[in-house]
């Protein structure tokens, strides 16, 4: 198991919470709640030691510039590529820009 924590700058504040995905083979789960620190802050608990450089990479392409809403991201993941990663989050952004718990 690998855990990461990152932190970028958000947009605006939000209200709610959200899920998207569920863990099970070659999947990941994506939580994501309103933060008051007006930051995305992010976790991520990985079943695949060593790549924490890839998430980074997928994580700042998604975050980076900053035109996201402010949120606590949680990412359990058991295995998901990058592709279904990005999918998950955008998700997981939608569910909570709808209102969607």
């Amino acid at each position: 198991m690998e855990t990461l924590a990152l932190d970028f700058p958000a947009a605006r504040a939000v209200k709610g919470r959200a899920l998207a995905g569920v863990v099970a083979s070659g999947d990941l789960e994506v939580l994501v709640e309103a933060s008051a620190d007006g930051r995305t802050n992010v976790n991520v608990t990985t079943s695949v030691d060593g790549m924490g450089h890839l998430w980074k990479a997928v994580l700042e392409r998604m975050l980076a510039d900053g035109s996201r809403p402010a949120v606590k991201l949680e990412i359990n993941d058991f295995g998901a590529t990058p592709g279904v990663v990005q999918m998950r989050i955008l998700q997981a952004f939608e569910a909570l820009e709808q209102g969607h718990a």
